[in-house]
């Protein structure tokens, strides 16, 4: 299977979900994250970019005529 930018996308935004959780999960037990909220904003905006990256990049199908 050949990487495209979908699959990186995908790939991306699994992991900057999966990043976000486990700093959201070590802030409500009560661990103190120095950089929490620079981290989920960073999380944030690399899911919104993979998000436009997979929607620009999947390929569509034509219409039926």
């Amino acid at each position: 299977m050949d990487w495209d930018l979908t699959s990186v996308g995908l790939v991306l935004i699994g992991s900057s979900i999966t990043a976000a959780g486990t700093i959201i999960a070590a802030l409500l037990m009560g661990i103190t994250v120095t950089l929490a909220p620079f981290l989920l904003l960073t999380t944030a905006v690399l899911i919104v970019m993979s998000a436009v990256l997979i929607v620009y990049k999947t390929p569509r199908s034509p219409p039926p005529i």
